[in-house]
């Protein structure tokens, strides 16, 4: 049995970081994928020539990729690892006398410089563009979808949204209440006002999406290349579907902006395959939508469904099986009329002398005088979609949706954001975005390692 040899320690010790840190260690791989070069140009305006020295911005974005990277939510226990664990003492650029930055450093920075300079939407675009460089992104499919992550909003503290709320009392000052009233001027957020709002963070949303007990949540919702799963953008939202399926505009656009970078065809579930959003794909953006179409015309009994009506442009109007003419209008007007509705369709009727006299009526319209048809002014687009449903490579698609659903497998299960520790809109884009940072840098990591890919996209000058 051996003994631990004891007695005098050494007054002198020959210790380098940079040879305990294994090869094959994911921090060296994302070591050599991470360029922060131009992080001090981006932050340079945001700092005062004058005072004292401040934090090196580049060891807190470090340090917050390490606590993103193995799911350390908390800032303060951050500060601890990396003051214990020299694999993050030797990515952060620490020696083993450096001291580790306060926990109340980082609070500062986030919500102060960082948040003003965008600086994880510059760190995020910046990884992109190394993913771009190293040619893991196609360009040729993207994948759009959403997954709720529960907002830092006990459930307790929601009230009605017909309650009156006093926001001016002084117990609601806080930084997700500001920002909540800032944003009540913009239309687009007040036609998504929840049932109840959260005193606590009342942007966040009262959802019972997943399923189960209703909870306040935000939406994360990722545009990804579905070569290599690369994450092309991220955007923050309340947990509405209105809000998630009007993000993918941003998301394109945005993608489109920045890298140059427009997708032949995008892949999405049936959310996404709305009217208004098939036709701004193919009538405004030129995309394929490979997604299934949003359709309530067809009828689970007997009866004939709309397809079952021939549908002729030129003259205007659907033929029923009979050959009977479903019009929009049956006499000239005046004023000429557009017949469209509310909700975005033109309605085309059958006359009461064809319906009353057919045979077909019981299965046609058997509790109306005549037959009806809605008929979307995107039906030109949803007839685009219909056509690539039918198509292998519409299947394919299908397949390669899932690896959207696959990185928010990963964001809450191994990165630990299934509840948010930031309030209000920005603090959640600012943790989604950090986070989609990570993955794509886990990902870069882990890809470049085995050889470089082929059939990529270089990064744009």
């Amino acid at each position: 049995m051996g003994h631990q040899a004891g007695g005098q320690e050494r007054l002198f010790y020959a210790f380098n970081l940079e040879d305990v840190i294994p090869p094959t260690h994911l921090l060296r791989a994302i070591d050599r994928c991470l360029d922060l070069s131009e992080l001090h140009r981006h932050l340079a305006e945001h700092y005062s020539h004058t005072g004292r020295p401040s934090i090196d911005p580049e060891l807190m974005i470090r340090m917050l990729i390490v606590g993103y990277c193995y799911g350390i939510r908390s800032e303060r226990r951050l500060c601890e690892e990396v003051q214990l664990n020299l694999a993050y003492r030797w990515f952060c650029r620490l020696s083993l006398e450096d001291a580790v930055l306060d926990h109340s450093t980082f609070s500062k920075n986030r919500h102060g410089r960082f948040r003003a300079s965008d600086t994880f939407r510059w760190l995020f675009d910046e990884v992109v563009r190394r993913c771009m460089a190293a040619g893991l992104v196609k360009g040729e499919g993207f994948a759009v979808d959403a997954s709720v992550v529960a907002a830092d909003a006990s459930r307790q503290r929601g009230v009605p949204a017909s309650e009156v709320t006093d926001w001016s009392n002084p117990a609601l000052s806080t930084r997700a209440v500001r920002e909540y009233l800032e944003a009540l001027g913009d239309e687009a957020f007040e036609q998504t006002v929840p049932r109840r709002i959260s005193l606590t963070d009342p942007q966040s949303r009262w959802t019972a999406a997943p399923g189960g007990p209703a909870f306040f949540a935000y939406s994360t919702n990722y545009l990804i290349d579905t070569e290599h799963g690369v994450i092309l953008d991220v955007e923050a939202t309340p947990a509405h579907r209105t809000a998630e399926v009007d993000s993918t505009k941003t998301m394109v656009d945005r993608v489109e902006e920045r890298f140059d970078i427009t997708p032949e065809r995008l892949i999405g579930d049936t959310a996404y395959g709305t009217a208004p959003m098939l036709a701004w794909m193919v009538q405004d953006k030129g995309i394929e939508p490979h997604v299934p179409v949003w359709d309530k015309t067809q009828r689970k009994d007997d009866s004939l469904s709309s397809s079952d009506f021939q549908w002729d442009g030129e003259a205007n109007e659907y033929r029923c099986p009979e050959g009977h003419a479903l019009r929009s209008e049956r006499r000239i007007f005046k004023i000429e009329r557009t017949h469209v509705t509310r909700a975005g369709t033109v309605i085309y009727r059958a006359s009461n002398k064809d319906c009353g006299t057919c045979a077909m009526k019981p299965r046609c319209c058997p509790n109306t005088p005549m037959r009806k048809i809605a008929r979307s002014i995107y039906e030109d687009a949803r007839d685009v979609a219909r056509r690539i449903g039918a198509t292998v490579q519409y299947q394919r698609s299908r397949h390669e949706r899932k690896k959207v659903e696959v990185l928010f497998a990963h964001l809450k299960r191994i990165l630990k954001i299934d509840r948010l520790r930031l309030r209000g809109l920005t603090g959640a884009a600012d943790e989604f975005t950090l986070a989609a940072a990570v993955q794509n840098l886990r990902r870069l990591a882990m890809l470049t390692s085995q050889g470089p890919p082929v059939q990529g996209t270089g990064a744009p000058a």
